[in-house]
């Protein structure tokens, strides 16, 4: 009777182990996909040759040419692009959370006449992405420039706006599901000590939702940082540009391509994406582990 029995621990502990085995082969293979194109981008920042074709992991003669010409070069005023798009995603990220955040405040707490109405149709507007109304949002910007110039074509407030029209809807809906998992007995307490909404909202309620604030946030800063099509259509001097722009210029040519000083400027302005996410990170995780906790 031993035997088997002996047999049959070797056997969970050989499982075990290949399971082991497995799941590190897996998470090798996953770190290599996810690093081999960033470590390629690396690799042709350093490239003397600014090509893509004959580009090797590790380039014959490495150099710093590529960022001492994106930093110095008056033609490619890149620190004037960066600041532009941090700018830009900074104030739209504030301007999403906050008004997301009302809204969905709203849509959650409070019973008025057409709120289904209104949430189908923010819904149905989601469905539909931006670049299908592209000829429609240049013509409103267009034509909201003729009434308030700053809000124009060639504007950062006439792109903000843009940003915030497509980012308030699933924002909103995804906001509000959050406002619903908190028991209304909290607002309800606050009331009866003699709080308004306004307290019991900024007081109460807005801490427990710091995990929902923190992904939107990210996700807004991220998605107004790196986008190109909307901004090249309603951006149109090069003073205006934002980074993506400004990098998508050095290599939209058939025979000008700029493909180091563009992966130079790519990890340059990568910088301000992983600065947000590592910062907000903690936040992150803290929150989700103490609502989870205290439930």
């Amino acid at each position: 009777m031993s035997k088997p029995i002996r047999d049959l621990s070797l056997t969970k502990t050989t499982i075990k182990r290949l399971k082991i085995v497995a799941y590190s082969i897996i998470g090798c293979i996953t770190i290599i996909f996810t690093l081999f194109p960033i470590v390629w981008v690396v690799s042709a920042s350093f490239n003397p040759l600014d090509s893509i074709s004959s580009q090797r992991l590790i380039p014959a003669n490495p150099t710093v040419e590529n960022y001492v010409q994106l930093l110095t070069d008056p033609s490619r005023p890149f620190s004037h692009w960066f600041l532009n798009s941090v700018k830009i995603s900074s104030i739209t990220s504030i301007l999403v959370v906050s008004l997301t955040t009302l809204g969905a405040y709203a849509f959650s707490r409070f019973r008025f006449r057409g709120r289904r109405s209104l949430l189908v149709t923010i819904l149905l507007v989601q469905v539909f992405p931006n670049t299908l109304a592209i000829v429609a949002i240049f013509l409103i910007v267009q034509q909201i420039g003729f009434y308030f110039q700053s809000f124009g074509l060639n504007t950062h407030g006439g792109l903000i706006l843009v940003y915030l029209g497509a980012a308030l809807g699933g924002n909103v809906w995804l906001m509000k599901g959050f406002f619903d998992t908190i028991p209304r007995e909290l607002d309800e307490a606050a009331l009866i000590d003699g709080a308004s909404h306004w307290q019991s909202f900024w007081r109460i309620i807005l801490p427990l939702m710091r995990p929902m604030l923190v992904v939107i946030t990210i996700l807004s800063f991220i998605g107004t940082y790196g986008d190109v099509i909307i901004a090249r259509v309603l951006l149109r001097d090069s003073g205006q540009y934002t980074l993506a722009i400004g990098l998508w210029m050095l290599i939209q040519g058939w025979y000008t391509e700029e493909w180091g000083v563009f992966t130079a400027g790519a990890l340059l302005g990568a910088a301000p994406v992983i600065i947000v996410f590592y910062a907000l990170q903690n936040q992150l995780v803290s929150g989700l582990t103490q609502g989870a906790i205290k439930g």
